[in-house]
């Protein structure tokens, strides 16, 4: 019977080297992909915040961004329709109106 020759340190050294680096190599991969599953995970709500959620049981909906912009830009299109005369019923028609009582009454006429 031929019997195996003996396993020499420098075998076990570089067995050893080869684990450590596979070891390494799984560590490295494990990180990267933990960074991708966090990053995935917040561009989730990102889309989610963009898009906006339907209402569910003890939770109102939350409009999305676009939602809310609608909704600003109606607002701003009514306070500019106040600071621009039209005839009578803006606020800025308001103001001209109590200048004008109030010049006539500095004047002296009422």
């Amino acid at each position: 019977m031929e019997s195996e020759p003996p396993v020499t340190a420098e075998q076990i050294a570089l067995w050893a080297g080869a684990a450590t680096a596979v070891c390494a190599l799984g560590a490295a991969v494990w990180q990267a992909i933990r960074a991708v599953v966090r990053i995935a995970g917040r561009m989730d709500e990102v889309v989610d915040d963009w898009r906006g959620q339907p209402a569910r049981p003890g939770v109102p909906a939350r409009p999305g961004v676009l939602e809310r912009l609608g909704r600003i830009e109606e607002r701003v299109a009514a306070v500019e329709y106040e600071l621009h005369p039209n005839g009578g019923a803006s606020l800025r028609d308001a103001v001209n109106r109590v200048d004008a009582r109030t010049a006539r009454i500095v004047d002296g006429g009422v």
